[in-house]
């Protein structure tokens, strides 16, 4: 499990209700590194201002994150994390590596309303 203050998403299911559950959603898909952990920090202090979004994290290495691994949108990243935006269970924004806060807070803003 990653050691955040997220929400964990451990399985296929887990991911299903997620999406199910929430109109908006950000899943960062990726390891303890050091090109995840500034993601991780940065959606953490998000969660307080972006009520309207749901912020969970993945295992990139666990078998039912191709859910995430495989999806077209990933198809071609080569550094992790891998980040994903989801409005209605649908994938609306997909990103790899390092991300800032502004860089995120940019997606979100654009993607679900601030």
């Amino acid at each position: 499990m990653l050691q955040t203050n997220l929400t964990h998403v451990a399985s296929l299911t887990e991911h299903t209700e997620l999406l199910n559950n929430n109109e908006n959603v950000m899943i960062c898909c990726g390891r303890m590194g050091p090109m995840c952990i500034p993601v991780y920090e940065s959606m953490e202090e998000l969660e307080n201002e972006y009520s309207n979004i749901k912020f969970a994290d993945m295992e990139f290495d666990s078998p039912d994150a191709k859910v995430i691994r495989e999806l077209p949108e990933c198809r071609n990243f080569a550094g992790l994390p891998f980040v994903v935006y989801y409005k209605n269970g649908k994938v609306v924004k997909a990103t790899s590596s390092i991300q800032s806060r502004d860089q995120i807070t940019e997606i979100l803003d654009e993607k679900f309303g601030k």
